[in-house]
């Protein structure tokens, strides 16, 4: 399916609402991204004060869906840019009938204009989009523009987790990670025969499991 064109997708995203976190930007202009803020109210969107984490690039919502199961006393919220593939991790979260999470249609680089210093305690990379010529550097969600968001949106003892397939984008993130204020832990190019606990698997991940691929992972917290 192609989920830019979904059939019905006003309908599906109306039925999804009490999901779906609504905003309104003030400007469109990343350049105003620094000085407007029109601060979300966590507490107000899950009527609890619980630790809340990012997924950027949350797909259909498998390990968003899988991880609010698990942890009953966090917050995720599933940041995704596609309408149509939102609107079905929304239908995956309501028949997993899971109670705390909610889903964010947003470009990760308006984040800042939404979330408050120090507020977030994990953000989740999974299986992000490589964008592997050079040109395209700075739409990589480990890019030193995107990082400088992660380190404002953290807790002090945050930390971000990626996971991708992609060694030479694995290898690019890990010289930024390192290179832009962050120490790594937990560092594998074999997650699934490294010994890791508590690992979630993605779409992406079962299928490249099927195909006997190799999976890197990394932990980076600010220093």
């Amino acid at each position: 399916m192609r989920y830019r064109k979904m059939k019905n997708l006003n309908v599906r995203r109306d039925n999804c609402e009490k999901l779906r976190i609504n905003y309104s930007i003030p400007s469109f202009d990343l350049r105003d991204a620094e000085n407007t803020h029109n601060y979300f109210d966590f507490c107000e969107i899950f009527g609890n004060g619980n630790p809340v984490v990012l997924e950027i690039g949350c797909g259909k919502g498998r390990f968003a869906v899988s991880y609010a199961k698990a942890n009953p006393d966090k917050n995720i919220i599933g940041v995704e840019c596609v309408p149509g593939v939102l609107v079905k991790a929304c239908e995956n979260a309501v028949e997993a009938e899971a109670e705390n999470i909610r889903f964010l249609e947003m470009r990760a680089e308006y984040l800042p204009i939404f979330i408050k210093e120090n507020s977030i305690s994990e953000i989740y990379l999974n299986f992000s989009t490589p964008f592997p010529k050079s040109r395209q550097e700075k739409r990589r969600l480990t890019s030193p523009g995107f990082l400088n968001i992660y380190k404002t949106v953290l807790t002090n003892d945050g930390f971000i987790a990626q996971k991708t397939d992609s060694v030479p984008f694995f290898d690019y993130s890990l010289k930024s990670f390192e290179n832009n204020g962050f120490t790594l832990s937990n560092v594998t190019y074999d997650l699934h025969n490294s010994g890791f606990e508590g690992n979630i698997v993605t779409e992406y991940e079962q299928k490249f499991l099927d195909m006997r691929l190799p999976i890197c992972r990394l932990e980076a917290r600010i220093k």
